[in-house]
């Protein structure tokens, strides 16, 4: 299953792709979609939107796994962060892929075993489980490639509720 980890933020969207077979993961693109952060808000999202819809095309993913906007001290952050998710998830949804959001706190399971893994540590298990020659970077790169690694994680247990609910 070939699957696009996506970090949303308007002012850097990180991406991820990671790649599924015989038990095996294989990063295959990771990387950042930026918007210029004096540009008016329209502006920002059209390009964005532009952007996300060309890696789509571009990488032809099955499923695409979101960060859930979960929590924000900052209303400012949440807003725009839950603008860009929003684009995200129609974007894949209108390509036809699987779409899935998870919360960070359900991405460092998967990824580390527990929730409250600090980022250094989910940098370095991303970099284990992919074989990767060095650290992911930048960070927004890094947690849209363990957003398509707890994606791959927790599919043998969609399948198995898909067959449940059959």
């Amino acid at each position: 299953m070939f699957v696009l980890g996506i970090d949303p933020g308007l002012t850097r969207c990180g991406y991820g792709a990671v790649e599924g077979s015989g038990g095996g993961l294989r990063a295959a693109a990771a990387g950042v979609l930026t918007t210029d952060a004096g540009a008016p808000l329209p502006h920002r999202l059209a390009e964005l939107q532009a952007g996300l819809r060309a890696l789509l095309a571009e990488l032809e993913p099955a499923a695409v796994a979101v960060e859930r906007v979960f929590f924000s001290a900052n209303a400012r952050t949440a807003m725009a962060v839950g603008q860009a998710s929003g684009l995200a998830l129609a974007e894949a949804a209108a390509a036809g892929c699987d779409v899935a959001q998870y919360t960070p706190n359900e991405v460092k399971v998967a990824v580390a075993g527990h929730g409250a893994a600090p980022k250094e540590q989910m940098t370095r298990m991303i970099q284990s489980l992919l074989s990767l020659p060095a650290p992911p970077r930048p960070a927004d790169a890094a947690d849209a490639l363990g957003l398509a690694v707890c994606h791959h994680a927790s599919a043998g247990l969609r399948r198995r509720v898909a067959g449940a609910l059959r």
